[in-house]
Parts: C-alpha cells; structure tokens; sequence
C-alpha cells in the first residue's frame, strides 16, 4: 500500500531528526559524555532535555508519529540540535508547519549575476520584485514598454492605482482577479508578515476594484501570463510573462516578459528601444 503524503512527511521529519542528532557530539552542546555509546550522536533524551520537552513526546516525534506540534516547540529542537537557517526551515516543512520570518529581515539586494540577466535579456522586458511584489530592479525595456517610472516601487499598487498602466493594458479587466488571487496566495506563504496585509489595506483604500477582489479571498498558482499592452508610441505589444523564482532569495521573483510570435511585437518593441537609444544624450 502506498503511504499517504503526511506518512511520508513524517517518515521524512523522522529520519531527518536522526541524522541531525547524530551529527553532534556532548561536547559540541555543552554537555558532559557519560561513558561508551553505542552509536555516534547526542541520545534522544539529551535532545529533549536541550530543548526543554518530554522525553517520550521527543521519541514519538522522532518515530514519526502523528502528534501536535507548535512553532515554539519546533524552534527549540532546532536550537538544540544546533540547526541554521536552511534546516530550521525545512524542520517546519516536514512538522507540517509555515517557516517563519523575521520581520526586520529585508529582502537580499539582487546579485551582480542576477543584474547581468536583466541586462543581458535586453531589449525584452524584465524585472525582479521581493516577496512583498516590491520592484528590486527594472530594465529599461520594462520602463519602456509598461511605463514605470519613478513614482512605481510595487507591482500591485501600479496595477491598480496607476492610470497610465491601465490605459496600456490591454486586458485590465480580465487580468485584475488573477492578479489579486496570487498576491493572497503568496501572502499566505508568510503569515506571520503584516506588510502584506498593509499593502493590501492601503491598496483597497485607493481602489473599489481591488477591494472587491479581495473580499472574493480567492488563490491561484503563479502561471504564466499574457500581457497586451497599447503602447502610445509603438502601438499594440503582446508579451508572455514567466514568473521564475529565486532559490537563494525566498519569495523574490525574477520576471520575464517575450515578445509572442506573430505579433509583430518584436519589431515594435526593436523600434522603441532604438528611438529610446537615439534619444538619450551621448
């Protein structure tokens, strides 16, 4: 019979609690040795007393049993078993639990490498936005094509604020629910953040369409989209948007934007970064 996902997970938790304890020795916890062991590691009652819980209810969780586990509990196993900030998160994926966030832990500033994308995926569009859907960084065809400007620090507020991207886009009405429906889902990734909630208050305030939206509390997967834009320069542009997320940097998105074959977007979106070129200063 094929175990059920939990049973995995929990098979899963269990084999990784064991090999985290048996990583550590007495000493590297501060803890006396007492005689010969039999097989390497702290013993399970030594974790249990390290983090302050039952002896018995530490086994059954390292047996993989079906038990109620709370964050506080989980985080002091962690710091018992002397675990950073990778494992701690992947103890709480495997508890059946949301990892946490520090508050005050600010999105990690995009690498040189990842710039280099941006810049190397000129002249198609292209941008990355934190967690919280914040721009980190724009290119110019972006700038270009979709009008952000200075005043723009956040794909959701300019989508539902901002006249002159509703004017552009094609398919505002349509694309609106979806849009909403992932910025909920990803907030639900971390629930223990409240930006996301102000974000969102803030928003609902300027805009009776995304109020609406988010009172519906419906989620969807990030999928990839088609962005149709009525440029006031180089006409009707139609774009497929992929959404690529990155590993080193939790809930930061790298976003690229092609132009869709037999549109003739291409050349169009050829001919506004040419005049854009021509028009800059030497």
């Amino acid at each position: 019979m094929t175990p059920s996902p939990d049973a995995r997970r929990r098979d899963d938790l269990r084999d990784f609690l064991r090999s985290r304890r048996a990583r550590l020795t007495p000493a590297d916890v501060g803890m006396p040795s007492s005689g010969r062991r039999r097989t390497p590691g702290l013993r399970r009652e030594e974790v249990a007393v390290l983090a302050g819980v039952g002896v018995s209810w530490y086994t059954w969780l390292e047996q993989g049993r079906d038990i109620k586990v709370s964050g506080e509990v989980l985080d002091a196993i962690a710091g018992a078993l002397r675990l950073d900030r990778a494992e701690r998160e992947h103890l709480y994926l495997l508890a059946g639990l949301n990892p946490p966030r520090a508050e005050s832990e600010a999105a990690p500033a995009p690498t040189p490498e990842l710039r280099q994308v941006l810049d190397a995926w000129s002249p198609r569009p292209g941008y990355i936005r934190d967690r919280h859907w914040n721009f980190l960084v724009i290119n110019d065809a972006a700038r270009a094509c979709f009008g952000y400007g200075d005043a723009d620090h956040n794909c959701l507020v300019t989508f539902f604020t901002s006249a002159r991207y509703r004017r552009m886009n094609a398919h505002w009405a349509e694309s609106a629910p979806g849009v909403v429906a992932r910025f909920r889902a990803d907030a639900a990734r971390f629930p223990e953040d409240p930006e996301f909630a102000r974000i969102a208050a803030g928003v609902a305030a300027a805009s009776p369409e995304f109020a609406d939206l988010w009172d519906r509390h419906e989620v969807t997967a990030p999928a990839q989209a088609v962005k149709a834009i009525r440029h006031p320069e180089a006409g009707d542009m139609v774009f497929d948007a992929v959404v690529l997320a990155l590993p080193d940097a939790p809930g930061c998105n790298l976003v690229l934007h092609h132009p869709r074959p037999g549109t003739g977007t291409d050349e169009r979106l050829e001919r506004l970064m040419a005049r854009i070129r021509l028009a800059r200063p030497a």
